[in-house]
C-alpha cells in the first residue's frame, strides 16, 4: 500500500510477507536486530515504510513527538534553531540509525534528507507494545541512548575545547569510522556549509583547514563529497590534540 502524504513524502504501508524487513540494509545495524525473523510479522505490524526526497524536513523542532525513525538508506541532517534564525547542525545520522528517543514531549530537533532517504516509523504506542513483546529490544534502546549520551559529550569537548584543525580532524575520522569499511575514501553528503555548522566554524575555516590538511598529505581532496584519509595515525594524533 503506497499513500501520498506531503509533496516531499511517500508512505509505503505494512508489506505483509516481511521480505523488506527481512533483508533491509539497517537491520544488523538497528534496534531491530533483535527481533527473530520468526516474529518479523509483528514488526511490521507496527512500523511503516517513508521514502523523503532530498531537501526535505520529517522531523519539525517543537512539534508533538508522536513517532520514532529507523533510517534504512541514506542520509540525514539534524538541527536546531536559535530565535534569531542561527542554525546549529547537532548530528547525521545514517543507515541504521535510531531517531527520536532522547524527545520528550515534542521534538527537540529537525531532520532534513541529504539525499534521498527511506526510513520506519514507529508510532509510540507501538514501540511500547513491542518492548512488551520483546524484552531485548529494552536493553537495546537502553544501548542507543548510552550511545547518544557519549555522543553529546563528544560533541561539548569538539564544540567547547578543541581547535578549528582539531575539529576537522574528529570529524573526518567520525565519519571514516561511522562508514564500517576498512577503505580510507570516505564518503561526505553533507555540504561544506553543514560541516561548518556541525563544528561550529565557518565555511571559509572549514575550506581553508581542509585544504591545508591536503598540503600536509594528511588527506586528499578528490571532490566535494569524497575524501581520502592517508594519514590515519596523524590524524588521529591532531583530533586528540597532539
Amino acid at each position: 500500500m503506497v499513500v501520498q502524504m506531503r509533496d516531499s513524502i511517500t508512505a509505503i504501508g505494512p508489506c505483509g510477507t516481511c521480505a523488506q524487513c527481512l533483508h533491509c540494509e539497517a537491520r544488523s545495524r538497528s534496534i531491530c536486530s533483535v527481533i527473530d525473523p520468526e516474529h518479523m510479522s509483528l514488526l511490521d505490524q507496527y512500523s511503516h515504510r517513508l521514502v523523503i526526497t532530498s531537501g526535505k524536513t520529517f522531523i519539525q523542532e517543537g512539534e508533538a513527538a508522536s513517532d520514532f525513525f529507523i533510517v534504512t538508506s541514506g542520509h540525514a541532517k539534524l538541527f536546531a534553531l536559535m530565535p534569531d534564525g542561527r542554525r546549529q547542525i547537532t548530528g547525521f545520522a545514517q543507515s541504521g540509525n535510531f531517531l527520536g528517543l532522547a524527545s520528550g514531549a515534542t521534538y527537540a530537533f529537525s531532520a532534513e534528507a541529504l539525499g534521498p532517504l527511506s526510513l520506519c516509523r514507529f508510532s509510540r504506542t507501538g514501540l511500547s507494545t513491542l518492548r512488551r513483546e520483546f524484552p531485548k529490544l529494552e536493553n537495546r534502546l537502553m544501548e542507543e541512548a548510552s550511545c547518544e549520551l557519549v555522543q553529546a559529550q563528544k560533541s561539548m569537548l569538539l564544540l567547547g575545547r578543541k581547535t578549528a584543525r582539531e575539529r576537522l580532524a574528529s570529524f573526518l575520522l567520525e565519519q571514516h569510522q561511522r562508514s564500517l569499511t576498512k577503505a580510507r575514501v570516505t564518503q561526505l553528503p553533507m555540504s561544506r556549509t553543514d560541516i561548518a555548522d556541525y563544528l561550529g566554524l565557518t565555511i571559509e575555516t572549514v575550506s581553508r583547514t581542509l585544504n591545508a590538511l591536503q598540503r600536509e598529505k594528511l588527506i586528499s581532496i578528490a571532490q566535494v563529497t569524497q575524501i581520502t584519509l592517508n594519514d590515519l595515525p596523524a590524524l588521529e594524533i591532531l583530533a586528540r590534540g597532539g
